[in-house]
């Protein structure tokens, strides 16, 4: 990025010195004005640069802000009441697995050629589908909710 700002910087410099000088004339720059290389060594120029740009300070309400003690505590206290911890830990490590694992068939997948393309193509068919079935009419939004609705309490065991 350094070295972007100093050409742009350079380009700005030598097209101003190229410029006619009259009275008269009202000339715009694509560029902000900016210090000339040639007058200004590189180390000023970079810390005005600095110097004019805008800084942004986050900042968080009392509500808002997390204590790390706090956090631990909360963790420590839903691990305690875990009755399987075998079967939590087991099902942690399947997931982090699955996740190894389905980074390296996308790899694999991408790069063959064409078939990144394929998959896109895919996708993008699979997506105008389900917008025109389900978004697209109330009579598929209601279907759709309903269907979410039937799942969740599967997931739930209410069902």
């Amino acid at each position: 990025m350094a070295a972007a700002a100093s050409t742009s910087m350079a380009a700005t410099a030598v097209l101003m010195h190229r410029l006619p000088a009259t009275k008269h004339a009202v000339v715009f720059s694509p560029l902000p004005n900016r210090l000339s290389l040639s007058s200004t060594p590189f180390k000023q120029v970079k810390e005005h640069t600095r110097s004019s740009q805008l800084l942004v300070k986050a900042s968080s309400s009392d509500e808002t802000s997390l204590d790390a003690n706090e956090l631990f505590t909360d963790l420590k206290e839903k691990w305690d009441a875990v009755e399987n911890k075998p079967t939590v830990i087991l099902y942690g490590g399947g997931a982090i697995v699955a996740v190894w694992l389905a980074s390296t068939v996308v790899g694999a997948v991408n790069s063959v050629p064409l078939l990144p393309k394929i998959m896109e193509l895919v996708g993008l068919g699979y997506t105008g589908w389900f917008v025109y079935r389900y978004l697209l009419f109330k009579s598929g939004r209601k279907e759709l909710t309903t269907d979410i609705e039937a799942i969740k309490k599967k997931i739930a065991g209410t069902e």
